[in-house]
């Protein structure tokens, strides 16, 4: 069976119903669709919030990484940086910051660690080009299982019509 790059495997398309229904009884088949249909739901609800997540996050690194940059401008300079701090969301202070040649960064988990600038921009563009292809990724993944659901939704029709079809054929036999 076909997968996507990251492994998600690519849904079977009943071309020739006639034929696939040979080996198989049709409630059975339509409960196998409607059960691949819902574990590729489930994968796509997961990597809709790991790209949620993702969109949270990468504009933070980007803010965090402009400013050790302009931190690393003003790295000769003899005048403090007049900036204003921010406490919470809504809630600012005034702060001079003299110049520095290290930065303290939150890894997470209630963690901060004290890096030079130089390898604080390093450590933050890094992160921010995974965080980035991870990203894309995601959104590629999204695409793919779209189509997988889909590709199993009209395979359920395609094998209930073929159903009803049979149906009425015994009918008109019977009949």
């Amino acid at each position: 069976m076909n997968a996507n790059p990251r492994g998600i495997p690519q849904a079977p398309f009943v071309d020739n119903v006639d034929e696939y229904m040979k080996t198989d009884a049709v409630d059975a088949t339509i409960r196998k669709f409607t059960e691949a249909a819902s574990k590729y739901k489930f994968m796509e609800n997961s990597k809709l919030q790991q790209r949620g997540s993702l969109e949270q996050k990468i504009p933070e690194i980007e803010k965090t990484l402009s400013m050790v940059n302009y931190l690393a401008e003003q790295r000769g300079a003899d005048e403090p940086i007049k900036t204003l701090f921010e406490i919470n969301d809504t809630l600012y202070a005034h702060a001079a910051i003299p110049p520095t040649e290290t930065v303290n960064l939150w890894l997470g988990a209630n963690v901060m660690l004290e890096y030079s600038l130089d390898e604080a921009q390093d450590l933050l563009a890094g992160k921010l080009a995974i965080a980035k292809g991870n990203l894309k990724e995601t959104i590629e993944d999204l695409e793919f299982l779209r189509d997988q659901i889909t590709t199993m939704e009209v395979n359920t029709a395609r094998v209930y019509n073929w159903d009803v079809k049979q149906r009425r054929l015994e009918k008109g036999v019977s009949g």
